[in-house]
């Protein structure tokens, strides 16, 4: 999540730089050859998948399996990091220097604009609070409970349907009025970055952008997002005021959603920088964007994993039915109970980043890492699917064992940098809690409501489980399984 979190780095070609040539007394990390104008563009001819993160690696052992991988992208610096060692000193030893992100150049005139949220805010001052804002007060686990999620009950599009209107009842109540046409706006902009823009690559060239005309198309969405965030600003402004004229009087902190918790903030000032109005918008659409789609999409993958592993869905469904004794539906404080659960979870993050590549930082002074210099404005990734898969850190990698995680030693808390889906060091994703209560609920409900069956006639080994780029590491064919109620799913009053 949020893991954003938010707008992600799905193909390498939607990234800025102001990277230096790498030319003088520079030593550059290894990567493969370079050409005038196009860099090492011509290189992706060659490997076996269209997927970044899988290219990433690709290249990376076709040139000697280096920790940290140099590339030129058009104009574009890029370093990607492929080993727990290098993944460390990016995101730890030298973290200060890689806390910023790049600013898509198609998306610089929004940005500029001051359309710039937790994500892509640079780091300072701003950062730091917009940080503590959403981790003390917006994701933090005391109101992640206040927002149970109901069941699910079915996989795929249901699931993404389940997390849309979660993500949606926390952020900006599901009672807006423009709620469709709110999340129609939020899947074109997942388009719209995920897509190729020859212009990323050429920031320089007034002629390239011309043709590519992606800006454009950004910055009308940009403006069309923003009166969807006034109109919900108002609506959510009528309700307050309506409900601090009833005997009850005003909403409780407590019982407040986010954007009510922004606005607050907003009014009530006092912070080293007072975010403005935009910010509060973009914020709110950092965390929706960022909350759903990738929560949807590990849990996908999770059911995936366990329709392929029957012996794995059998401890998993037997533990939360031995736990919750005919309970009549899973509640937060059920989960504390599921084990196994947990490690079902995590063997899914460590096969199935949802942001493979996790989000780009940008080296804002040059620095030596692994013995290399990075130049300053080197845009720099970290493969986390290429060191989750490493077999020299992962016994039979490519398996899935949730029993691998028992032991306890190693968690996704950003400390242990052979397993990061959700990132470290200070840009490390905020709403980790926020995911992990929406998953754990969700698929404790799956696994104690139903009994799930693959279509007539195919084998667990049979299943696709090929990936699609979007805004999250989908799958690329639908998960189409057979339910069948085991345990009465509650009826509402």
């Amino acid at each position: 999540m949020i893991m954003k979190a938010a707008l992600i780095p799905l193909l390498l070609l939607k990234l800025s730089s102001r990277g230096g040539s790498g030319g003088g007394r520079r030593r550059l990390p290894p990567g493969p050859s370079r050409l005038p104008v196009i860099g090492s563009l011509h290189h992706f001819l060659f490997v076996r998948s269209p997927l970044a993160h899988r290219a990433m690696a690709d290249l990376a052992r076709r040139h000697g399996a280096p920790p940290l991988l140099y590339l030129r992208l058009g104009e574009v610096g890029l370093a990607v990091a492929s080993s727990p060692a290098a993944a460390r000193e990016v995101m730890r030893a030298h973290d200060a220097a890689f806390a910023s992100r790049p600013w898509i150049p198609s998306m610089r005139p929004a940005m500029e604009r001051g359309a710039v949220g937790l994500v892509f805010v640079p780091y300072g001052a701003l950062w730091r609070q917009l940080r503590r804002v959403s981790v003390l007060e917006l994701l933090s686990a005391r109101r992640v409970r206040s927002w149970p999620p109901g069941r699910a009950v079915n996989v795929g599009v249901r699931l993404a349907a389940l997390t849309a209107d979660v993500t949606m009842r926390a952020v900006v109540d599901d009672r807006f009025d423009r709620r469709e046409e709110f999340l129609r706006a939020i899947e074109e902009g997942s388009r719209l970055v995920t897509g190729f823009s020859l212009g990323d690559l050429f920031p320089s060239s007034r002629l390239v952008r011309f043709f590519s005309g992606t800006a454009g198309r950004v910055m009308d969405l940009h403006r069309k997002m923003f009166e969807l965030m006034d109109c919900a600003i108002r609506q959510h402004e009528e309700r307050r005021a309506a409900m601090a004229s009833t005997p009850d009087g005003a909403v409780k902190e407590e019982d407040e959603d986010i954007l009510g918790v922004l606005l607050r903030i907003h009014r009530e000032g006092g912070l080293e920088v007072p975010p403005t109005m935009d910010i509060v918008k973009s914020l709110i659409l950092d965390l929706f964007s960022g909350g759903s789609d990738t929560s949807a999409s590990t849990l996908e993958w999770a059911m995936s994993e366990l329709m392929r592993n029957p012996g794995a869905m059998e401890k998993a469904q037997a533990e939360v039915r031995s736990k919750l004794q005919g309970k009549p539906s899973v509640t937060e404080d059920d989960l504390h109970h599921l084990k196994y659960l947990k490690l079902v979870i995590k063997e899914t993050l460590r096969l199935h980043p949802v942001l493979p590549l996790l989000l780009p930082r940008e080296c804002t002074e040059d620095r030596k890492v692994m013995g290399y210099d990075v130049p300053q404005g080197t845009v720099v990734l970290v493969n986390a699917w290429a060191i989750s898969r490493d077999s020299g850190y992962w016994d039979d990698a490519d398996a899935f064992k949730p029993e691998r995680f028992e032991d306890g030693k190693i968690d996704f808390k950003g400390t242990d940098f052979e397993f990061i889906p959700f990132g470290a060091g200070r840009r490390m994703c905020p709403g980790m809690t926020f995911a992990q209560g929406i998953m754990e609920l969700v698929l404790a409900s799956l696994l104690y409501h139903f009994e799930w069956k693959l279509p007539a006639g195919m084998e667990p080994n049979e299943l696709d489980m090929t990936e699609k780029m979007g805004m999250a590491v989908r799958r690329k064919n639908d998960l189409c399984l057979r339910a069948v109620v085991r345990v009465p799913v509650p009826t509402p009053p």
